[in-house]
């Protein structure tokens, strides 16, 4: 009985690592590519290098953004594609695709505390 269970636990954990979404993956993937590239000049880490208080992080997101506590992720979309004050609008350099990406890597990683 014993070894029946193990073998049904075994399986049912390699099942759920084995089968990730793989949108979700290639998105994170891109979105850290796009961070990288545009954004961690001035937010490594999910840091601020021009304005100390307005990090990446979820609460400084809560307070800064419009918006945020209702829809997340539009909220940071909107801040990616119009920019505010010191950081530029992005909407002509990236893609919509491109900004959804970097705003799921945001949103994701100031879940996670950075």
């Amino acid at each position: 009985m014993r070894i029946l269970l193990l073998i049904l636990l075994s399986a049912i954990a390699i099942f759920k690592f084995t089968f990730i979404s793989p949108a979700l993956a290639a998105e994170t993937s891109d979105g850290a590519k796009i961070f990288e590239a545009n954004c961690a000049s001035c937010h490594i880490g999910g840091g601020n290098i021009l304005i100390s208080q307005k990090t990446l992080k979820k609460e400084a997101l809560s307070k800064y953004l419009e918006n945020y506590n209702q829809d997340s992720i539009e909220a940071i979309i909107h801040q990616v594609q119009n920019g505010k004050n010191a950081m530029p609008a992005f909407k002509a350099k990236l893609s919509s695709e491109e900004i959804l990406e970097v705003a799921a890597y945001v949103f994701q990683n100031a879940e996670q505390g950075w």
